[in-house]
C-alpha cells in the first residue's frame, strides 16, 4: 500500500512537472527567438551605420586609381588610414572594399581590406583574389553590382566558420555616373550576442529548475528528499546530455548528496558526461581541420593543375611539332611550372622552371612567375629581354625573398633556330636525329627574382627534322631511392636514350615509371617536372 500511495503521487508529480516543463520551454523558445531577434536588428543596424560612414571615406569615381595603385600611393594609403581608425573606433572585426568578377562573380578581388587590432584574425592583401564564399555571397554581390538591392546582410552562426559566427553588412558603391564601382562590406562578430543568448538560456533553465523543485517539495516533501527529486535530476540531465551532447555547466553531485545508490549514479552520469564532451569535442574540432585544410588543398590542386597547359595533343592543327609536359608536385600544390604557348603563327615560346621552396608559398610564388615570365615573352623581342623585364618585375614585391629558375626559349618554326636563355635552371638535354640524348651546358644567369639587375645571355641551337629537346626541373635528377641514393643525371641521360624512339609523350610518361621504380615507395621530397619537344619541320599541314 505503501508503495503503491508512492507510485501514485510520482505519477501526479510527474504529470504537473510535465506539464510546467512544456509550457515553460514554449514560452521560452518564443523568448528566444524574439530576443535573438531583437539583437540581430541591433547588430545589423549597427554594421550599416559604419558602412555608411565608411562609404563617405571611399570616392568610387576613383575606384580605378585604388585598384592601379598597387596599394602604396599617398591617396590610396589616406583612405586605408580612415578605414583603420573607423574599423578600431567602431567595434567591427573587418571593413573592406571588394571588386567582385562580374562575369560570374565566383571571385573577388580585395581593394582595402582592415581588421580591428584587438581580433585574432588576419587580412587579405591589397590585390588578393579568392573565390566567393558561397551561392549566397554571389547572389548578394550581383543583386549590389545590377542595382536590384541597395543593401544587403549576411548571418553566418551555423555550420564550420572560419571566423566564427558573424554578421557581413554590405553596400554598392555607386560613382557619379550611377554605376556601382566595388561592394563595401562590414563584419561584425557575434560573441556578444552568442554570450547574451547562453545567459538568457541558462536563466531559463535555472528558472525551470526552480519551478520544478518547488512544485515537487508542495506536493511531496518526502518522495522529494528521499527518492524522486534525484531521480528526476539524473534522468533530466541524461536526457538533455543525449540530445544536446553538451555539458550543463553544473554537475549532478552539487545537487544530489545522497550517499546511496542514487549518489553513485549521479557521479557515473557526471563522469559520463565528461569524457563524452571532451572526446566529442576533440573529434569535432579534429575532423573539422581536416576537413577544411583537406578541402582547400584539394582546390588549390585543381587550381593549380588547370593553370598548367593539361590538354593534349596541344596544339592538334600544328604538324611541324609535337610537345608534351607533365608535373607531379611532392605536395598537394607545388612550385614546378612548364609553359609553352605560340608567340605568332611561326614562333613557339617554351618554359620550365622551379620556385624555390615547397608546398602553398611556392605555389602561389609559382602562379605569380608564371603569368609575368609568359606575358613578358609575348611581348619581348628575344628571351633574355623577356627574363630580364620577368625578373624587374618580380623583384619589386618579392618581401619574401623567393626566387625561381627559368629556362626560356623561342623557336623559330620554319627554321628550326631555338632562342634561348637559362636563369640558373637545370641544363636541357637535346638529341638530334639518330643520334643520343646529352647536356647542352648552356651558360647560366643569375636566377630571377633576387637582384634586379641581373643580366641573361642568349645562344642558339639549331634544330633539324626529328631532333628533340627534354627539358626538366631538379626533382628529377634529385629523386631519391628507399636506400638514400639520387637518381641522378647519368641515369636519366640513360633512361632517355632507353626510350628515344619513343615519341614525346609515351617518353615522358615511361620516364615517370622509370624514376618511380627507381625510387621503390621512398617519400618524393621535390615536384618532378619534364617536358619534351620534338621539331618535325616543314610545311603546317593538317
Amino acid at each position: 500500500m505503501k508503495f503503491l500511495k508512492q507510485h501514485v503521487t510520482a505519477k501526479s508529480i510527474a504529470g504537473i512537472v510535465l506539464l510546467l516543463v512544456t509550457f515553460s520551454v514554449i514560452i521560452s523558445i518564443i523568448g528566444y527567438r524574439s530576443f535573438t531577434e531583437a539583437l540581430l536588428d541591433q547588430y545589423a543596424d549597427g554594421a550599416f551605420m559604419t558602412a555608411d560612414t565608411a562609404a563617405g571615406i571611399v570616392n568610387a569615381d576613383r575606384m580605378d586609381e585604388y585598384a592601379q595603385s598597387g596599394g602604396t600611393t599617398l591617396e590610396y594609403r589616406a583612405v586605408w588610414e580612415k578605414l583603420d581608425a573607423l574599423c578600431n573606433s567602431s567595434g567591427v572585426t573587418f571593413v573592406y572594399v571588394i571588386q567582385p568578377d562580374r562575369s560570374d562573380y565566383a571571385h573577388i578581388t580585395f581593394l582595402f581590406s582592415t581588421i580591428n587590432h584587438e581580433s585574432p584574425y588576419s587580412v587579405y592583401p591589397f590585390g588578393y583574389v579568392r573565390e566567393t564564399t558561397n551561392e549566397e555571397y554571389r547572389e548578394k554581390y550581383r543583386a549590389l553590382c545590377e542595382q536590384t538591392a541597395e543593401s544587403e546582410l549576411v548571418v553566418r552562426d551555423k555550420g564550420v566558420i572560419e571566423t566564427d559566427p558573424h554578421i557581413t553588412a554590405m553596400i554598392g558603391l555607386k560613382g557619379s555616373d550611377g554605376e556601382v564601382k566595388a561592394i563595401l562590406c562590414v563584419q561584425r562578430q557575434m560573441d556578444a550576442m552568442m554570450k547574451a543568448r547562453n545567459v538568457y538560456i541558462n536563466n531559463v533553465v535555472l528558472v525551470l529548475i526552480i519551478l520544478a523543485i518547488l512544485v515537487i517539495v508542495g506536493q511531496s516533501l518526502f518522495l522529494h528528499r528521499a527518492l524522486l527529486r534525484p531521480l528526476e535530476q539524473i534522468s533530466e540531465e541524461a536526457m538533455r546530455f543525449s540530445t544536446e551532447n553538451i555539458s550543463s555547466g553544473k554537475k549532478l553531485q552539487d545537487t544530489i548528496r545522497n550517499e546511496d545508490e542514487i549518489g553513485q549514479l549521479a557521479a557515473s552520469i557526471d563522469r559520463m558526461e565528461e569524457q563524452i564532451q571532451d572526446y566529442v569535442e576533440n573529434l569535432t574540432r579534429i575532423t573539422a581541420e581536416r576537413e577544411r585544410i583537406s578541402a582547400e588543398l584539394s582546390l588549390a590542386t585543381r587550381i593549380q593543375a588547370d593553370m598548367l597547359p593539361n590538354i593534349f595533343p596541344a596544339f592538334p592543327d600544328r604538324r611541324d611539332f609535337d610537345i608534351y609536359a607533365m608535373m607531379d608536385p611532392a605536395k598537394e600544390v607545388g612550385g614546378d611550372f612548364y609553359d609553352f604557348f605560340l608567340v605568332d603563327e611561326g614562333h613557339l615560346g617554351i618554359v620550365m622552371a622551379d620556385v624555390s621552396g615547397k608546398g602553398i608559398p611556392a605555389a602561389l610564388f609559382m602562379t605569380i612567375s608564371k603569368i609575368v615570365v609568359q606575358d613578358f615573352a609575348m611581348s619581348a623581342q628575344n628571351p633574355v629581354e623577356a627574363l630580364e623585364r620577368a625578373n624587374a618585375q618580380i623583384c619589386l614585391n618579392n618581401r619574401e625573398d623567393m626566387f625561381v629558375t627559368v629556362w626560356l626559349g623561342i623557336l623559330d618554326l620554319n627554321s628550326g633556330v631555338l632562342t634561348a636563355s637559362n636563369a640558373g635552371h637545370e641544363y636541357p638535354a637535346i638529341r638530334k636525329a639518330e643520334e643520343s640524348f646529352s647536356l647542352l651546358k648552356d651558360k647560366h644567369g643569375f636566377v630571377i627574382g633576387v637582384m634586379e639587375k641581373s643580366r641573361y645571355q642568349n645562344y642558339e641551337i639549331r634544330l633539324e627534322p626529328g631532333d628533340e629537346l627534354f627539358l626538366y626541373t631538379d626533382g628529377v635528377p634529385e629523386a631519391t631511392s628507399s636506400s638514400d641514393e639520387l637518381y641522378g643525371t647519368e641515369r636519366m641521360l640513360s633512361a632517355l636514350n632507353r626510350f628515344r624512339d619513343e615519341e614525346p609523350e609515351e617518353l615522358l610518361k615511361k620516364m615517370r615509371e622509370d624514376i618511380a621504380g627507381f625510387a621503390g615507395g621512398a617519400p618524393q621530397f621535390d615536384d618532378i617536372t619534364m617536358l619534351c619537344l620534338k621539331y618535325i619541320g616543314g610545311e603546317n599541314k593538317p
